[in-house]
């Protein structure tokens, strides 16, 4: 795995995902406009259950491409290598990190959780009035009573 993180996607790639993705829009139309000529029953049977099988072809082959496009061939699972596929799908989760942190900023957990970087903090509750006072307080911040 290469030292310097990879936060995009290789042009290849991206052209076999879309590639896959316009596969299986061309797929589908072959289908339905199959679907659609059935229902006017100008063609055979057997010419219609080709086109229809063609069609999920194209729908079942454009699914791959875009798959193996976006997660890559070990990502995809189509190559069993860990390494190789950490590496191809490095950019989704360094996504998946940059909004779990954002996430954590927006709760006012920017240390994160368990405390990592925050200082703990002892209340001590007021016996009168049950407001939470800091730990070195005489009297109550409240109602005054004598801590």
């Amino acid at each position: 795995m290469s030292d310097s993180p990879r936060r995009k996607i290789s042009g290849d790639r991206q052209a076999l995902y879309y590639g896959g993705l316009a596969l299986m829009a061309v797929g589908l139309l072959v289908f339905i406009g199959n679907m659609l000529s059935m229902s006017k029953g100008t063609r055979e049977m057997g010419s219609m259950m080709t086109t229809a099988l063609v069609g999920m072809g194209l729908m079942v082959a454009g699914q791959f491409m875009s798959r193996v496009g976006k997660a890559g061939l070990a990502g995809s699972g189509v190559i069993l290598d860990p390494e190789q596929a950490r590496e191809d799908l490095e950019p989704f989760s360094r996504q998946g990190g940059g909004m779990l942190k954002d996430a954590l900023d927006e709760a006012g957990l920017a240390g994160g959780l368990g405390g990592g970087g925050r200082e703990q903090v002892i209340m001590i509750r007021c016996q009168n009035c049950g407001t939470l006072n800091e730990e070195g307080s005489k009297f109550c911040q409240e109602c005054g009573e004598p801590l």
